[in-house]
């Protein structure tokens, strides 16, 4: 009598974004129970702080005994191996089953069950990420003060940029003008700028760059100019690994600015497609937590945050 396979280990897999915090147990490419909540609820800049908080969520959601299990989180704002191996050494002060810590973009390769590549988000902020030589290389991801060209805050900051530039020349205002001016509550150019300076958070900033693809439905010129730059700016951070010797056959993208608009992925894949017709381009179609789950075979009690 041939005996039945054990099921593989159950894994808690965690994805926190830059606006929200997926957390799923599962394995392979099962999830048994899943949780979704806002990220700056509970993150602060302290990792430490931050590796308490995740702990504490996970005991309310899973029980005590999720601390034997194995942990795999992808970390916005890990965007190093320094910082990915200090917030996974915070973590197993409360983690006994392994605990494997990578940036949140690195989970798009695995989510699409492949094993090598680059990956792109473009949701709130931006970022391409890959793994050479078992360090993380990053393009992209400065925050939107200084870069994320191509997530939604940074889009925003150009959509705005734009308005103001053509103000300045004395242009008569267009759709997106009025919209940016309507959406942030703005009479003129001076009122906008302000607004957009002293914005409270990035997640804030980026809820409003729906009116910049409204505004290019309409027929305005500067949004349709501000998304193709975008998508030119996505390509670019694609560019920056590969000729840092990245190897890499396939982009995995993914992000809710990127898979929601189709005007920002058709320019992206077609700057790309010009740059590196090589590469193809896979645009993820399931969360990106799958690749957490996936993740997790690399993990034991003594794993350090390489895969």
């Amino acid at each position: 009598m041939v005996a039945a396979s054990a099921r593989p280990r159950e894994v808690v897999g965690i994805d926190v974004g830059g606006t929200k915090t997926h957390l799923a147990l599962g394995y392979g490419g099962n999830v048994i129970k899943e949780w979704t909540l806002s990220t700056p609820s509970w993150r602060t800049h302290s990792l430490d702080d931050n590796a308490i908080a995740l702990h504490g969520l996970v005991r309310e959601w899973l029980g005590d005994e999720a601390r034997q299990l194995p942990l795999v989180v992808g970390a916005h704002g890990c965007d190093s191996t320094e910082q990915c191996d200090e917030f996974a050494t915070a973590l197993r002060q409360y983690f006994s089953g392994g605990v494997l810590v990578v940036n949140d973009a690195e989970l798009l390769v695995p989510a699409a069950a492949g094993r090598d590549g680059i990956g792109l988000i473009a949701g709130t902020g931006s970022i391409a990420v890959a793994r050479m030589d078992g360090r993380l290389i990053t393009a992209g991801g400065w925050g939107w003060v200084l870069g994320d060209e191509g997530g939604a805050a940074g889009l925003v900051r150009e959509a705005a940029r734009a308005v103001l530039g053509d103000l300045d020349r004395g242009e008569a205002i267009d759709p997106l003008g009025r919209r940016l001016l309507a959406v942030f509550d703005a009479v003129d150019g001076a009122q906008l700028a302000m607004a957009v300076t002293t914005s409270t958070s990035a997640a804030w900033l980026g809820e409003r760059a729906i009116e910049i693809f409204h505004a290019a439905d309409e027929g305005s010129v500067l949004a349709v100019r501000v998304i193709r730059e975008a998508g030119l700016q996505l390509a670019e951070l694609v560019d920056r690994l590969i000729h840092r010797g990245v190897a890499a056959g396939q982009v995995v993208a993914g992000g809710s600015v990127l898979l929601g608009q189709e005007r920002l992925h058709d320019s992206f894949r077609t700057v790309l497609g010009v740059r590196h017709p090589d590469v193809t381009v896979q645009v993820l179609d399931r969360a990106p937590v799958f690749g957490a789950l996936a993740l997790a075979d690399g993990v034991t009690e003594s794993s350090n945050p390489q895969h």
